[in-house]
């Protein structure tokens, strides 16, 4: 305490204290001036754009100019004063402190600021969720690297420090390999899209809707109601097969008839299948054709297009198509073949 003391009992002591207060209320001045002639001036230019993050940006920037003015003023005017040794260490590096806080703070809200808002810009929930979950990381980066940069800058020996972090991030690395992993799965399925939230996937022989896609594992909700928690991982090396991305459906029916049924009707069997194809709203026509003579019937193949991912609507359009059929070949008189065999007994 008598070595912090001593310079201020000297008489030469108070002419640069004069300096130095000098200097603080110069510096003061200048950092009012400067965010005064901000505001005044850079608001006309932001005042005409129609975001609001120029603005706050803006904001952002005036609010940290005048302390950090303040603390770089004080700085310039410590180092005036005649003090050395661990008190004017100390100082220092209580303002170089504040000074990398108020920065890093200042480019916190800045960089999340803008994320924010490229988030709303971009018509894609998936990637918005995505940016804004890597908010956190982005925060801790940041701090990350203002925290070196001033252990460096106050003169700390950062051989030992880089490395305890290798040391400490190979073991981190191996006890983290399958977060990371599924991690990076996450933004695998976020980018590259195979299915979003509410679409209804086939995987595994598992069919599901996708309810919610998650850092480590997707949660999806079978058919039968239960949930299926599956790994990220396990979903992009499956083969997905996603309905909810289907224009149309295709869907493939035959028809069996009797051996009995005459040509004349077997001629006429493809036009009235295509009329009664044609009457549904739900469902385009595509070919139906005699293609065989089978076992125990005379075989049309009808092929015909739904075009709408529901599942409910084409099952309905298809049970619509079959009823129609039946009612045409009972009034027809055509009956349809089932599985026989004949057995011819020799006496």
């Amino acid at each position: 305490m008598e070595k912090v003391i001593e310079p201020i009992l000297q008489p030469g002591f108070y002419i640069p204290l004069g300096k130095s207060i000098s200097i603080f209320i110069i510096g003061t001045f200048i950092t009012l001036l400067v965010a005064y002639s901000c505001r005044n001036i850079l608001s006309k230019f932001t005042s005409k754009t129609k975001t609001e993050t120029d603005d706050y940006i803006l904001n952002v920037v005036i609010k940290t100019i005048k302390p950090l003015g303040l603390v770089l003023s004080f700085s310039f005017a410590w180092v005036i004063l005649p003090f050395e040794g661990t008190v004017d260490t100390f100082f220092l590096g209580v303002t170089k402190l504040i000074c990398l806080i108020l920065i890093v703070r200042l480019l916190n809200k800045i960089v999340l600021r803008v994320i924010q808002r490229w988030a709303l810009k971009i018509d894609d929930s998936s990637i918005s969720s995505m940016l804004k979950s890597l908010s956190p990381m982005l925060r801790a980066v940041i701090w990350g690297i203002g925290s070196v940069f001033y252990l460096q800058n106050i003169g700390v020996q950062m051989a030992a420090i880089w490395a305890l972090l290798s040391a400490g991030g190979i073991g981190a690395g191996l006890a983290l390999k399958d977060p990371v992993q599924e991690f990076f799965e996450y933004i695998t399925i976020l980018l590259d899209k195979p299915f979003q939230n509410g679409e209804f996937i086939n995987i595994d022989n598992i069919w599901a809707t996708v309810e919610r896609v998650g850092v480590r594992s997707t949660r999806l909700r079978s058919l039968s109601g239960e949930v299926i928690i599956m790994s990220n991982s396990a979903l992009t090396s499956g083969v997905i097969s996603n309905y909810a991305e289907m224009n149309y459906r295709r869907l493939v029916t035959r028809i069996g008839v009797v051996y009995e049924t005459p040509v004349a009707k077997m001629k006429e069997i493809p036009g009235l299948i295509k009329k009664i194809v044609d009457s549904v709203n739900d469902a385009s026509f595509d070919r139906c054709h005699f293609i065989e003579f089978g076992d125990f019937n005379l075989c049309f193949e009808l092929v015909y297009y739904i075009p709408t991912s529901n599942y409910v609507r084409a099952m309905e359009a298809q049970q619509k198509i079959n009823l129609e059929i039946m009612d045409l070949f009972e009034k027809e008189n055509i009956a349809f073949a089932f599985p026989t065999q004949t057995i011819n007994l020799q006496k």
